[in-house]
């Protein structure tokens, strides 16, 4: 028997409702904010993730799917790398939504020269070859948002206002929530830094693990996100981002926090908050779902230098991701459905005869014209089947089509939880229909 591959989940019933309502959430709040939907190729050539992630990440080194055609792959077994593909060769499913939107950005000229902002967000699965787990899996669905072209402060601020009023709208309670925030300065001040750090793991390379050791040499401050509990327990003497920003950077990170108590958004300041992206600058935050155990739900942050690494000009940018199963997760501890209940709907049942299929045949399509969500019988069943079938449906009211009825013109509007019948004429059942079920 066929089966689906480790690490990936069937989306139907109400896991696809739930999948659905976060874009729908998404839409109206984003949509309010001025984001339009954007969807870019799942299959990017690998150089649009190395450019921005960084080859230092463990996303680009262990993580990303390859993807070679038929004809490619012999050769590349062969010679064990693919080095010696040309770049158009080398491609890779999208580990994360970002680099894939800048890169669509700088190849279509979303924010030429003078132009207001590029606003745009995503609901699109990512794949990584992790070992699947809980909340962590090979192909999994994001809700994201990219902002090119803003610089001022006030955009990372209404940024992370509208993630904290998305999550909200989701079903958490805001006291469930712990945003945590940080700034990792820019090329004016990080690489000082960054060289502090280098220097404070190889005065202590007895104590780290091989993969900080060999972060020290292509990005330290990767290991503060280290999974070893030892290397975080001896990083947390490290130098501090906030104790090194220039002024400039300094006084960014101050403003982005006046516009947040302005806007009574809570958060903690976590100096050792890096996120696990390469293209960070300045701003970076997470949010988590407190005693949930599923880890960050979401976060971002500012990518100023991003767009560049992938060709375009100078530009600002910044966003952040959601993660749908981790969602789903903490808000099923929280006692939350974001599916919701199955949809109700009308069921037209009637008795056996050509006359009265074919008037049932037309009720339905008058029903859903009307926008009514409508079920029959397709399968020639007798009349208390159907009856059956539709509280097995959910259905909420069954228009009943007899001879006496077809006589009449009429149809019989049967209430499935009172049992209660009103007989209405055909022409208005769809209006009558409409408004009792509003």
């Amino acid at each position: 028997m066929a089966q689906k591959v480790q690490g990936t989940e069937d989306l139907f019933g109400g896991y696809m409702r739930a999948w659905q309502r976060m874009q729908d959430v998404a839409r109206e709040l984003f949509g309010s904010y001025g984001f339009d939907m954007i969807e870019t190729p799942a299959i990017e050539q690998v150089d649009t993730f190395v450019h921005g992630i960084g080859e230092s990440t463990d996303v680009v080194r262990k993580e990303m799917f390859r993807v070679f055609s038929g004809a490619l792959l012999p050769d590349v077994l062969e010679r064990g790398s693919e080095g010696h593909l040309k770049p158009r060769q080398r491609m890779a499913m999208r580990p994360e939504g970002t680099a894939g939107v800048v890169r669509a950005a700088v190849e279509n000229n979303f924010v030429p020269q003078g132009a207001a902002p590029a606003k745009l967000w995503y609901a699109e699965a990512m794949f990584r070859g992790e070992r699947p787990q809980k909340g962590r899996l090979r192909q999994f669905h994001q809700v994201g948002v990219e902002w090119l072209g803003a610089s001022d402060p006030a955009a990372d601020a209404e940024c992370i206002i509208m993630l904290m009023e998305y999550f909200c709208r989701l079903g958490f309670s805001r006291e469930s929530l712990r945003l945590t925030i940080n700034s990792m300065g820019d090329a004016a001040c990080r690489p000082a830094y960054r060289d502090k750090v280098r220097a404070f793991i190889l005065d202590h390379a007895e104590e780290m693990c091989e993969d900080c050791l060999e972060r020290a040499q292509i990005n330290p401050l990767r290991a503060f996100d280290c999974k070893n509990d030892h290397c975080r327990e001896v990083m947390a003497d490290a130098p501090l981002a906030p104790d090194n920003l220039c002024d400039e950077c300094a006084a960014h990170y101050a403003a982005v926090k006046r516009y947040l108590d302005a806007a009574g958004v809570s958060y903690v300041e976590d100096p050792t908050l890096v996120r696990g992206l390469d293209y960070y600058t300045r701003t970076v935050f997470e949010v988590e779902v407190v005693g949930a155990g599923v880890g960050a739900i979401g976060g971002g942050g500012r990518y100023d230098g991003l767009v560049e690494l992938e060709g375009g000009k100078p530009t600002p940018g910044l966003g952040f991701a959601v993660g749908f199963e981790r969602i789903c997760l903490a808000l099923a501890e929280q006692g939350v459905d974001l599916g919701g209940e199955e949809p109700s709907c009308v069921y037209v049942a009637c008795t056996p005869g050509e006359d009265t299929r074919a008037a049932a045949f037309e009720t339905c399509l008058a029903l859903r014209s009307a926008g009514v969500r409508t079920e029959a019988d397709y399968q020639g069943r007798s009349l208390k089947a159907q009856f059956k079938q539709a509280d097995k449906l959910g259905a909420r009211l069954c228009a009943i089509i007899g001879s006496d009825e077809l006589a009449a013109g009429v149809v019989t509007l049967r209430d499935m939880v009172s049992h209660e019948q009103v007989q209405v004429p055909a022409a208005e059942l769809a209006e009558r229909v409409t408004a009792r079920l509003a």
